[in-house]
């Protein structure tokens, strides 16, 4: 399965706007571009489709700016890819269906069918706030320093 840019940066921005969900302040696109390192016209065009996903809802303004619409333990990562993703789980193309009706039927239920179900079932079990844990594993991670 290949995400695109546009999902694991939409994924990014997510994580990132959960670390900070206790504060309830509303976010802007400049600060989640600058910390992450994405180009913020790039950003807007994923922050609109997380909008129209119901993952952030938005404020305009001085003070506008983005926040997460649910606690990020009720976001799983399936939501935020499947607001940014608009084919993340599109039908495998057929490839003998006309000759071979019984292997493209074999194929579809047992090794297609079944890929998408594991895959999604795994992006279900997986909630930003399960994110933002294992982020904050790898940050204190690297704050060592080792003198010999």
């Amino acid at each position: 399965m290949r995400i695109s840019a546009k999902g694991r940066y939409g994924l990014a921005a997510a994580i990132s706007m959960a670390e900070n969900y206790n504060s309830g302040e509303y976010i802007t696109v400049i600060s989640i571009s600058e910390r992450l390192g994405i180009s913020k016209i790039y950003l807007e065009q994923v922050f609109s489709l997380l909008k129209r996903g119901g993952i952030v809802t938005s404020i305009k303004g001085a003070q506008g700016g983005y926040q997460l619409a649910r606690h990020p333990r009720q976001i799983t990562v399936l939501d935020v890819l499947s607001a940014v993703e608009l084919s993340l789980f599109e039908q495998a193309e057929e490839t003998v269906k006309s000759k071979a009706p019984e292997i493209e039927s074999a194929m579809r239920v047992s090794v297609f069918d079944e890929i998408d179900g594991a895959v999604k079932s795994t992006l279900e079990n997986i909630t930003l706030s399960d994110l933002v844990n294992e982020a904050e594993k790898h940050k204190t991670n690297q704050s060592f320093m080792f003198f010999i």
